[in-house]
C-alpha cells in the first residue's frame, strides 16, 4: 500500500490571516511570497502544543536549549561551528540586517548589493540613510548567475561604500556560492575595507547533489570580519513565529550590534519561535530532507512542463531556496506587464523581476513551495498567458 506524502496533503490557508492567500482574491493561486503551504514538522508542532498547553506566555528568557540547538545543528550539518557568545537574537532576518547597517555604517554610507537581490535589502539599506549601489551578477554559459568581480572591484574601492551585503543561497537566483567564489568576494571586501554581511536565511533550502557553504567557513579572517544573519524559519516554514540570529565573531560589532536591536526595539524574541528552532533544529533534519527532495520534484515538473509548452522562456537552473526564477526577456515585455498580466488573465500571483533591483527586469519568480496538484494548477494557469506574450 502506498503511503502518502505528507508534503501532498492540502492545506487551507485562506481565512486564516494568512498574507500570503488573503492578500489575494479568492480565485487567485498565490505563488508570490517566500512561505511555504506545507504542515511544519511534527515535531514542531508537538513542541508548540506543549508550550501553549503551559498557558502562559510573557518575556522569554532565552534557554541553553536554544543556543544548543543552532551550535549542534550547524556543527553536525554543515561543519561550521558557532561558539555560544557569537550569537545574537532577534525577530526576524530582516530586522537583523537592519540593526547590523545601523551599527556598522554611517549616513550616506553607500551599501553594495548584488543584483538582483532580496527586495528588503533595499529598504533596509535607505532606512538607514545609505544608498544602495547596485553591482549586477551575471548570466554564465550553463545559464547560471556569477559575480562580476571586475564590477565589485570597482564599487569596493569607492571610499565611501563600506558593506556588502549578499545572499547566501541567493534569492531570487537560486545559487549556491561556492567556496571559491565566496573566498572572491571575501578578499575583495577585506583588500577595501568593506565589510561583508551574509544573509543565509535559505541555508537549508538545499537541492539534492547541491552544497551550502556557510560564508563563516571559507577563512578565519573573512568570517572574523563579517557578519551572518540566519534562522530556521524560512526552511521549516515558522517565519511567523519570528525568531532569527546574527552571527558576529568581533566583539566591537557584537557591542555595536546588541546597542542597535535595543535601539530598534527587536531585541526581545517570542516564545514560541524559541520552542520551534529548538525543535527544528534537534528533531526537523527527517523533514527537512524529505521537504527538499519534495521541492525539488516540483521543480523538475516546472522545467519539463517549461521545455515542452514555453521553450522561449529560460528556467535558471535551481541549487538551493524553492524559488523558480525565469527569463522573460526575449517577449520585449516588463516584468510588470507580464506579472499582471498572469494575475489579471491567469488568476496566479508571482513577484515581478523588478522588486529585485534593475537586474530584475525581464524576470518573474514563482514560488514552488506547495503541494504537487497546485503546483499543476499554477502551471497551467500560466501557459496560454505567456504563450500570447
Amino acid at each position: 500500500m502506498k503511503t502518502e506524502n505528507p508534503f501532498d496533503r492540502l492545506t487551507t490557508r485562506r481565512g486564516t490571516g494568512c498574507y500570503k492567500w488573503d492578500n489575494v482574491p479568492e480565485d487567485v493561486l498565490p505563488a508570490w511570497v517566500a512561505d511555504m503551504d506545507f504542515e511544519v514538522a511534527p515535531a514542531i508542532t508537538a513542541a508548540l502544543q506543549r508550550r501553549v498547553a503551559h498557558g502562559v506566555f510573557g518575556y522569554e528568557r532565552v534557554p541553553d536549549a536554544y543556543y544548543d540547538a543552532i551550535i549542534n545543528w550547524f556543527a553536525r550539518r554543515h561543519d561550521w561551528h558557532i561558539r555560544r557568545e557569537h550569537i545574537l537574537y532577534t525577530t526576524g532576518v530582516v530586522p537583523a540586517l537592519s540593526a547590523v547597517i545601523k551599527a556598522l555604517t554611517r549616513p550616506g554610507d553607500g551599501v553594495i548589493l548584488l543584483t538582483p537581490v532580496y527586495n528588503c535589502f533595499f529598504s533596509s539599506v535607505r532606512n538607514n540613510d545609505c544608498h544602495v549601489v547596485e553591482v549586477p551578477l551575471v548570466i554564465d554559459g550553463d545559464g547560471l548567475y556569477r559575480v562580476d568581480t571586475e564590477a565589485l572591484a570597482a564599487a569596493v574601492a569607492q571610499p565611501r561604500n563600506t558593506m556588502l551585503i549578499m545572499c547566501n543561497p541567493h534569492n531570487p537566483g537560486g545559487r549556491l556560492w561556492t567556496r571559491e567564489e565566496l573566498f572572491a568576494v571575501g578578499n575583495l571586501c577585506r583588500d577595501a575595507g568593506v565589510t561583508v554581511v551574509s544573509d543565509e536565511i535559505h541555508c537549508e533550502l538545499v537541492m539534492p547533489g547541491n552544497r551550502y557553504t556557510p560564508y563563516a567557513t571559507i577563512d578565519p579572517q573573512l568570517a572574523h570580519d563579517a557578519v551572518v544573519c540566519c534562522s530556521s524559519s524560512k526552511s521549516f516554514n515558522t517565519a511567523g513565529l519570528q525568531v532569527a540570529n546574527i552571527i558576529a565573531e568581533r566583539e566591537d560589532f557584537r557591542a555595536a550590534i546588541d546597542r542597535a536591536l535595543n535601539i530598534n526595539e527587536v531585541c526581545d524574541v517570542n516564545p514560541l519561535g524559541v520552542e520551534a528552532l529548538i525543535a527544528a533544529y534537534n528533531d526537523g533534519e527527517q523533514w527537512l530532507d524529505g521537504l527538499n527532495c519534495y521541492i525539488k520534484a516540483n521543480y523538475d515538473l516546472l522545467c519539463r512542463h517549461f521545455a515542452e509548452h514555453l521553450p522561449a522562456y529560460g528556467v535558471m537552473p535551481l541549487e538551493g531556496t524553492y524559488l523558480a526564477w525565469i527569463d522573460c526577456r526575449h517577449t520585449g515585455k516588463t516584468s510588470d506587464e507580464i506579472t499582471s498580466q498572469l494575475l489579471e488573465r491567469g488568476r496566479v500571483q508571482v513577484n515581478s523581476g523588478t522588486m529585485y533591483g534593475a537586474a530584475g527586469e525581464g524576470f518573474i519568480r514563482i514560488n514552488m513551495a506547495t503541494q504537487r496538484v497546485r503546483m499543476e494548477q499554477i502551471l497551467e494557469r500560466i501557459t496560454p498567458v505567456l504563450s500570447e506574450c
